[in-house]
């Protein structure tokens, strides 16, 4: 009898603490309340949608951005359209009371546009771990989900095992190349800068005041990197031009490597993967005897 009064009271306190309003903050400051916990949830970029589950909150999501596709259930949910084009019609026939939008990524005017109809927008932009385990905690708040306190510790203890394996090791320059047609790279401001530190990596170009500046071979060249890594989903060969210059460090220690794409540059759990991955690709360039 005691037991299942108990089994009882503890199912009356979780309904109560599921109705009951919440008030968060989103990466820009902006306050987010809801009069409850949202049950119908449209992700504007696959970095949120993995922060969404990750937090707990997949059974709400009704609509996701295109390349949303992590994870696997994510697939199975209506997409909403591109990423800087949404189609703000089908999304408000899907009747979401929260939208979870992605600052850089998205239209301004589209999320100004959401915010009009009296939609509540959680605007991401996470730019760095703690930002990342935060997150995991306000979304699975907005949501009502324990999930996202766990997955925010479980984040938080990983990191920091990842940081003290590697926080003595020697430096190693670094370009992360993104595309190369007109070659681009990720600034200080981006997550793959914070990847990169990690790692003792320096990103050449982490002063650079845009988040995905275009820059020059020429200056590329000039700062000589340890090391030049590109994203795997590139539908290009990203190191053919850099064989013109074999007296680089990178190319004449054939230090060139492809990381995943999908855990590199986007902010979400998986980052740490990204982390693991790059970190030993940055020891075989320690490892390696140099030509130069």
């Amino acid at each position: 009898m005691r037991c299942r009064q108990a089994v009882l009271a503890f199912a009356l306190a979780w309904s109560a603490a599921a109705a009951a309003s919440v008030a968060v903050k989103d990466d820009l400051g902006n306050d987010i309340r809801l009069d409850r916990p949202a049950r119908r949830i449209v992700s504007l970029s696959p970095h949120t949608t993995e922060l969404l589950y990750a937090a707990g909150a997949g059974p709400y999501v009704v609509g996701v951005s295109n390349y949303s596709d992590y994870p696997q259930a994510a697939k199975q949910i209506v997409s909403v359209g591109r990423i800087g084009t949404v189609d703000v019609e089908k999304i408000l026939t899907l009747k979401p009371d929260l939208i979870v939008a992605w600052h850089s990524g998205n239209s301004a005017s589209q999320v100004q546009k959401l915010r009009a109809f009296g939609i509540p927008v959680f605007e991401s932009q996470p730019a760095d771990y703690a930002m990342i385990a935060s997150s995991l905690e306000r979304l699975g708040a907005l949501s009502g989900t324990p999930e996202g306190n766990k997955a925010a510790a479980d984040f938080r203890a990983r990191r920091q095992a990842l940081e003290q394996r590697y926080r003595n090791r020697s430096p190693v320059s670094v370009f992360y190349q993104i595309w190369s047609q007109p070659l681009m790279t990720l600034s200080g401001k981006h997550m793959a800068s914070a990847v990169l530190r990690t790692c003792g990596g320096n990103n050449i170009f982490a002063s650079l005041p845009q988040l995905a500046p275009t820059v020059s071979i020429e200056t590329v060249i000039a700062a000589d990197p340890d090391a030049i890594l590109a994203p795997d989903d590139a539908k290009e060969q990203p190191f053919e031009q850099w064989h013109r210059f074999g007296k680089m460090r990178a190319v004449a220690n054939d230090n060139l490597f492809t990381v995943h794409a999908d855990w590199m540059n986007r902010p979400g759990p998986r980052i740490l993967d990204a982390v693991e991955q790059v970190c030993k690709m940055l020891d075989t360039v320690r490892d390696k005897p140099s030509e130069k």
